[in-house]
């Protein structure tokens, strides 16, 4: 079941897919552009990887660490479909990340891999935007690289789990105004969800809601205010935002 949540008429609403259109929970039907987009869930603690796939590590020329590249970041960065985020004016080069979202539905400790994924209740798309010009170097990604208002779009949909047939082996893509930029699949995951989740259990307890980003593909290049950026996962469905400018935010 793909579920999603919506602002409208001044209410918040859960949401299912209708075709192209969002069925409300009370029956009624309206055009994505009539409602905003809402997160499809409340997010706990946000677990994001870098440098999760190989090429993408090449990309950036960077070897492979020892142990999972993980930072936190807060659920204030977090933004729906069809969202704004911010570049600021003074910076060179931000770019997208295509990512798949893995979603935590139950206390988990110390949890091995074997049974990790029976704590997943879903899956969402999320785009998880860098500044470049920030980053002091890939095992300090600072507050100002990943924890921006506005950097992290997820949806449109929370999948369940069992809708899912096989995680390991989604297409990711991410398009530029109508351009193919970026393609993956999470079979080229380094580390891979069981991993993921046996390793961040085992010193932390994870909850319900917390997510897991689990990194991107190769494929990321700079974009400008104005750009339509779209990811779409295989079975997810398709998460799109624009960039703005300071001025669009009234920030000079």
């Amino acid at each position: 079941m793909k579920r999603g949540r919506v602002a409208y008429a001044g209410a918040i609403h859960e949401a299912t897919p209708d075709g192209d259109r969002v069925r409300l929970a009370d029956g009624r039907v309206r055009d994505e552009h009539e409602v905003v987009w809402l997160p499809p869930f409340e997010p706990g603690t946000i677990f994001a990887l870098g440098l999760n796939y190989a090429e993408h590590a090449k990309e950036l020329q960077f070897s492979k660490q020892e142990e999972p590249l993980v930072f936190l970041k807060g659920p204030g960065g977090v933004i729906g479909h069809r969202g704004d985020t911010r570049r600021p004016a003074d910076v060179t080069f931000m770019h997208y990340e295509c990512e798949l979202a893995v979603v935590i539905g139950r206390v988990a400790r110390n949890v091995k891999r074997a049974d990790a994924m029976q704590y997943v209740a879903g899956y969402t798309i999320a785009n998880d935007y860098a500044i470049r010009d920030y980053l002091e170097n890939y095992y300090r990604p600072n507050l100002r690289v990943k924890n921006r208002d506005g950097g992290t779009v997820l949806g449109p949909w929370l999948v369940d789990a069992a809708d899912v047939a096989d995680v390991g082996s989604l297409e990711l893509r991410t398009w530029v105004n109508g351009e193919l930029k970026q393609r993956g699949n999470t079979r080229d995951l380094v580390t891979g969800i069981p991993e993921l989740i046996e390793y961040l259990s085992g010193f932390m307890t994870l909850a319900p809601g917390d997510v897991i980003l689990t990194g991107t593909p190769e494929g990321v290049v700079n974009v400008n205010a104005g750009d339509e950026v779209a990811c779409e996962i295989d079975g997810l469905g398709r998460l799109v935002n624009t960039i703005a400018s300071d001025a669009d935010f009234a920030r000079g």
